[in-house]
């Protein structure tokens, strides 16, 4: 029987195991996705060959791509962009790391705390999570970003319409920064030689190919590549816990896609996670045990893996309250040189706490044709809807077509991205189900995925039309000749909150320490346990810090262990011991 078990590597599967691991368990990660062990030859800078839902390296399917994706059904004009595979979705993310806002926890008593979504509020206080932020940015390591001329021109923009400077790393009121992100600087010839090679180039190359896998500086051992991905960072160290620790390497089996979580009676009535039943490519399946269970699957596959094991669902939640920052997107049009194209593909935000936040998005020609063509309000001028409106100071709200977008696209480097980054409420209306038995596939029935996108609350709609007009503002006062607001349908791209922790036993599914309510030993480490939409935050850092709170109280509650947060250092993971264990064992 194992210690632990954990159901998906991506970004919070892997934190858990990398802690438990450097503490001696025996910890087993599945995953049921590729495992690409060398990015530099596996991946391209060819945008569909990464990103085609269907047939991509980054879809969410087998390693095989020659057999088909994992179905997902969509009843309304949607696009799921999630990742299978170890890094998950943190393969083509682009590192940004921002905290929450302290009003999304409990406790929180400024005086805009009814700004936020106040029945929804994160467990536990904001201080209480604090150290496990500060673990993690210590780890992967989390850094201000370098920064480049895009960056530059939305600052100019910010300081146009009046914000001023945040200096610190929380949000307390309006303003602009530079992003928190988990890329490693530049350094050497990054981002000057034609092709740069580690030793000489370390960090971020500037090559602007975030949303294609980060497979630079070429040559460099994988835990020393730019981007903090997990398979760049935790994937690493929970390998080699026993090099830098003491610990045991945690091990990790790829396209092992588990189909049933299986649980035993209970001491207190409550049935009682055992263990994992899960298929590999050549059909044999394989059944596990283990004394703790870890769900890491995603905001999607977490609750579908749940309601075909057939667990308890007592209250309903289980899907439900899908969280996705109802993104939108506005884009100027420059007569000078932007940069969109170049370096980090996001290093520049601007917050508005109770609101939600900005960022610039910087993106190569065929995912730049892809935001501008994709929109819930059709053609721009051929039709309207009642909401939204286009924001005072934009030239066209929708699809902008023909010569327009030719000329537009004519240079993606004259081009200004900014993403609209909405504080969502939770809504038991938007989530995961599952379609009738026998609409499936070899793992299961599929997952539904509902997004009301129309029928959001009165406050998230409110958010998106205040942020899509400062986005406009902001375009407008760094010097745009034209701006346009896309008016995306969903885009679920932030997964979050199916599998929610909470206040409430009414309307959560697991409790303040991520333990399931209804399956005692089976703890959810993913972006699903989120109990918010993280006040617009992206994601992974909020999870992350989630997950290492989670890892700890599993060492202390069920394995006998002394808490480490506060007690300890962490470890970096670019710290010599754990490049000189990766190296020597070819990961």
């Amino acid at each position: 029987m194992r210690d632990v078990i954990v159901i998906g590597c991506g970004g919070g599967g892997p934190v858990v195991a990398k802690e438990l691991a450097a503490r001696g368990l025996d910890v087993l990660v599945l995953e049921g996705g590729p495992r690409f062990a060398n990015p530099e030859q596996e991946w391209s800078r060819l945008e569909n060959d990464a990103n085609n839902p269907t047939t991509g390296y980054y879809r969410v399917g087998p390693s095989d791509r020659e057999r088909s994706a994992y179905p997902r059904a969509l009843p309304q004009d949607s696009y799921v962009w999630q990742v299978a595979g170890v890094g998950g979705t943190t393969l083509h993310y682009y590192g940004n790391c921002p905290r929450a806002p302290r009003g999304v926890f409990d406790g929180y008593a400024g005086s805009d705390a009814a700004n936020y979504d106040v029945d929804h509020r994160f467990p536990f206080a904001y201080e209480e999570l604090l150290p496990y932020y500060e673990w993690v940015e210590a780890t992967l390591p989390v850094q201000t970003a370098a920064m480049g001329t895009k960056e530059s021109i939305f600052f100019r923009g910010a300081e146009g319409i009046g914000l001023p400077v945040n200096t610190a790393k929380q949000p307390e009121a309006p303003s602009f920064r530079p992003q928190e992100n988990a890329i490693l600087q530049p350094q050497g010839t990054a981002g000057k030689a034609e092709d740069p090679r580690f030793p000489d180039a370390q960090g971020c190359t500037f090559c602007g190919h975030c949303f294609q896998g980060c497979s630079m500086p070429r040559g460099a051992p994988r835990n020393l590549k730019a981007k903090r991905s997990t398979d760049n960072s935790y994937v690493p160290m929970m390998l080699t816990a026993d090099a830098w620790t003491g610990g045991r390497p945690a091990e990790l089996i790829a396209d092992a896609f588990v189909q049933k979580i299986h649980t035993a009676s209970g001491s207190t009535g409550v049935p009682r996670a055992s263990g994992v039943t899960y298929e590999l490519p050549d059909g044999t399946k394989h059944r596990e045990d283990a004394r703790i269970v870890v769900l890491a699957g995603g905001a999607v596959e977490s609750p579908r893996l749940w309601r075909n094991s057939e667990l308890p669902n007592p209250n309903g939640w289980v899907g439900r309250g899908f969280t996705d920052h109802h993104l939108d997107w506005v884009f100027g049009v420059f007569d000078e040189d932007t940069g969109n194209s170049k370096g980090a593909s996001s290093s520049a935000r601007a917050d508005f706490p109770g609101y939600g936040g900005l960022e610039n998005g910087g993106l190569p020609p065929g995912l730049q044709a892809f935001a501008q063509t994709f929109s819930d309000s059709g053609i721009s001028g051929a039709r309207r809807t009642a909401s939204p409106a286009t924001p005072a100071g934009a030239d066209t709200l929708g699809r902008i077509v023909g010569r327009e977008l030719l000329d537009s696209l004519q240079d993606v480097n004259r081009i200004l991205n900014i993403l609209v980054l909405t504080d969502d409420d939770v809504e038991s209306q938007n989530g995961v189900s599952l379609l009738q038995p026998g609409l499936g596939d070899t793992n299961g029935t599929i997952p539904k995925i509902t997004m009301r996108h129309r029928r959001r609350s009165a406050r998230t709609l409110r958010n998106r039309e205040f942020l899509a007009a400062k986005a406009v503002q902001i375009l407008r006062a760094a010097g745009a000749k034209s701006v346009h607001r896309m008016d995306w349908p969903p885009l679920i791209l932030h997964s979050q909150s199916t599998m929610r922790m909470g206040l409430s036993e009414a309307d959560s599914v697991a409790d303040a320490w991520a333990q399931s309510r209804a399956v005692a030993g089976l703890y959810i480490a993913d972006n699903s346990v989120l109990a918010n939409s993280a006040g617009a935050a992206n994601p992974t850092l909020t999870t992350q810090a989630v997950a290492t709170r989670t890892a700890e109280r599993i060492f202390t509650e069920h394995f006998g262990g002394d808490p480490w947060v506060g007690r300890e250092e962490p470890v970096c993971s670019i710290d010599d011991r754990v490049t000189e264990a990766v190296i020597a064992r070819g990961l």
